[in-house]
């Protein structure tokens, strides 16, 4: 959804690796570098990976296909909710309001600490993490808990990762269980518009099916490349950007 926009796609070592050059040369694959494994090892190096990441993202403006989604989203009788992988903010950014949304693998504006001391997650609006662009390292002072000070992190749920803080994602997948509880209460139709979504980390794709096998709804999977479907669904071999408007008009 985001490369559109023009995020990198880390579908990959290679998109990886063209993104994060310093990276490459040392070729750690994005399985491997996405570990908190290296808060405790190299912790310069992961917040640099991650601090140039959220400049990013803060950057980046999202594509038009999320607008029109989001206002086609809005004028349905039953309203809508988004689940997705994704933890750039771009679906707020565009508007989609906090309450409307699932981020199934946490978010990147939202910190924990390391070690974790507590279930505590904070947000924090001016992290800037300054960067070593010749050793690809964060130079100058690292997030800190708020509560122990020991190394903060991401609030994402990385690989091997036993340490995460679910708390706040769990709250979102109640939510979008009560939504469509209320639909089917209802006896209202949902449709399933997917986009994007891999196959390599597949939660996206098989909460899509899981969704529309019970619910008996209609998935949409707009996916350049992973685009086939189960049985009596809809594949829409198209880029994010282009599949939207495809679907939309």
């Amino acid at each position: 959804m985001g490369v559109d926009s023009g995020l990198p796609d880390f579908r990959g070592n290679e998109g990886f690796w063209n993104a994060y050059p310093p990276i490459a040369q040392r070729g750690i694959s994005f399985v491997e570098m996405a570990n908190p494994y290296w808060f405790e090892r190299e912790p310069r190096l992961a917040w640099a990976f991650y601090g140039h990441r959220l400049a990013l993202y803060k950057k980046t403006q999202p594509h038009r296909g999320f607008k029109e989604l989001l206002e086609y989203a809005q004028s349905r009788t039953a309203g809508f909710f988004v689940f997705t992988s994704n933890v750039d903010g771009q679906f707020q950014k565009t508007g989609f309001p906090e309450e409307k949304i699932c981020e199934c693998h946490g978010t990147i504006h939202h910190l924990q600490c390391t070690i974790p001391c507590s279930r505590n997650i904070w947000e924090d609006t001016n992290l800037n993490i300054e960067l070593n662009d010749d050793t690809f390292t964060a130079i100058g002072d690292l997030p800190l808990c708020r509560d122990c000070h020991a190394l903060a992190r991401p609030n994402i749920l990385m690989f091997g990762d036993w340490n995460w803080i679910s708390a706040r994602t769990a709250n979102q997948e109640q939510n979008l269980e009560k939504w469509i509880s209320t639909l089917q209460q209802h006896k209202l139709q949902l449709a399933i518009i997917e986009i994007g979504a891999g196959t390599a980390v597949a939660t996206v794709r098989l909460t899509s099916e899981d969704i529309a096998r019970k619910t008996n709804a209609t998935l949409i999977r707009i996916n350049p490349r992973d685009f086939w479907t189960p049985h009596g669904h809809i594949s829409i071999p198209l880029g994010a950007r282009e599949g939207i408007m495809r679907v939309l008009t």
